[in-house]
């Protein structure tokens, strides 16, 4: 009789994929034009692959499992997986701010500060009611996201992220079986 995988050794496969999914994403938009990682929806369509690809895995696994699993396994092999798919992206991201290009943290923090007035005109306020230095700290505190330090710090808070996500996909991807009902 085959031995079923746990969650984790079930998570393994799928976290890898989609890390090195989401680092050759990133790494097209960069070569395609870096400021798309700045825009806002270059990170929702990240997101959007991210759950499709976490939904689609978890079904395998599932029915790898006789086609039932319970709210607990799904959420832990979810969890597991952005685990390790965030690590890898993570370590994309590290070397491409840190070793490919050290000036596009620079590129990206001036045209989030750009999006950020656009934004502002569109509701009405005026980019002129700020004033230099609160532009200069919006501008840095984005910078500050793109160091090793921020980048690692953004990892252990994006981890509650992660968790709250995982609930969500737990809740999706289970399935109980109804005739062990009685």
């Amino acid at each position: 009789m085959e031995e079923k995988q746990t969650p984790f050794q079930a998570a393994v496969r799928p976290g890898l994929t989609i890390g090195l999914i989401s680092v050759a994403l990133t790494y097209v938009a960069y070569f395609v034009d870096s400021t798309m990682l700045a825009s806002g929806w270059f990170g929702l369509v990240a997101l959007v692959v991210f759950f499709v690809l976490i939904i689609y895995f978890g079904r395998q696994y599932r029915t790898e499992l006789g086609g039932f699993m319970t709210f607990g396994t799904a959420f832990n092999f979810s969890f597991i997986t952005m685990i390790i798919s965030g690590l890898i992206s993570l370590v994309g991201q590290i070397l491409l701010f840190q070793v490919i290009d050290p000036a596009l943290p620079g590129v990206l923090a001036d045209q989030s500060l750009q999006n950020t007035l656009e934004i502002m005109e569109r509701f009405g306020a005026s980019a002129d009611s700020m004033t230099p230095e609160q532009m200069d700290e919006i501008r840095n505190r984005t910078l500050d996201n793109f160091s090793m330090t921020g980048q690692v710090k953004n990892f252990g808070i994006g981890l509650i992220i992660y968790a709250i996500i995982a609930l969500i996909l737990g809740a999706i991807l289970k399935k109980r079986d109804k005739s062990l009902d009685y």
